[in-house]
């Protein structure tokens, strides 16, 4: 129904959400591209589901709490034919998509994540203990899996709808991240991996990411898987 759907998963981000949200328009309006813009509210107690309406995009809600639950609900309801998902936080560039979307709109990959390391990044966009632990467990997992992208937990990504059928994703939690690049390799997919802007945000918010817990639970998938 849709050449793209821009898809965010969203926890109480009512400060910077709208933000996020025209910029996917401004993408979508000024390259001419048929596209919806749907937002996975993940149980939000904030006013991020009225602001997102506000601004036109569409919402559907996901109770149960999770990273990989909200997103895993999200694709299963995007109608592109390309989907590209990141976090509405304002720290990545929804207005230039094209690095993302090109070479899946014209079948040069199937899936194609973003790369944080590779230049782009804006002084204090990311803690320094998350600059020493990605690229560690980034390690991990290219040893694992065999597959060589630089930044495996890199929050702005895309997929062909065609592709995403072919995957099992199972996880809630942010070990999606590291599910979904380990099982696209597992299914033969073509990877494509691109330098990424990260930004500060423009407004202040609560952190999600549990830095211990979550690099644990990316370290456990890895070696269980």
């Amino acid at each position: 129904m849709f050449d793209l759907t821009i898809l965010m998963p969203c926890l109480n981000e009512e400060e910077n959400i709208a933000y996020c949200i025209e910029q996917a328009h401004e993408y979508l309006s000024s390259e001419g591209i048929l596209g919806e813009i749907l937002v996975v509210d993940n149980d939000s107690i904030d006013r991020s589901v009225e602001i997102a309406n506000a601004h036109g995009a569409t919402v559907i809600k996901e109770h149960r709490r999770g990273y990989g639950r909200a997103l895993r609900t999200g694709l299963a309801a995007a109608q592109g034919d390309v989907i590209i998902f990141g976090d509405c936080d304002s720290t990545y560039d929804f207005a230039n998509l094209d690095p993302i979307y090109q070479p899946l709109v014209e079948n040069k990959v199937d899936f194609m994540t973003g790369d944080r390391f590779g230049g782009q990044m804006e002084e204090g966009a990311m803690s320094w203990s998350h600059k020493l632990g990605v690229p560690f467990l980034s390690w991990c997992g290219r040893v694992k899996f065999g597959v060589k992208i630089h930044d495996w937990h890199c929050g702005i990504r895309g997929i062909r709808k065609d592709a995403l059928q072919k995957l099992n994703l199972q996880t809630d939690g942010m070990e999606f991240a590291t599910e979904m690049i380990a099982e696209a390799s597992r299914k033969g997919l073509r990877i494509g991996e691109v330098s990424v802007p990260l930004k500060r945000a423009q407004n202040e918010r609560q952190e999600k990411l549990r830095t211990i817990r979550d690099g644990f639970r990316h370290l456990w998938y890895i070696l269980k898987a």
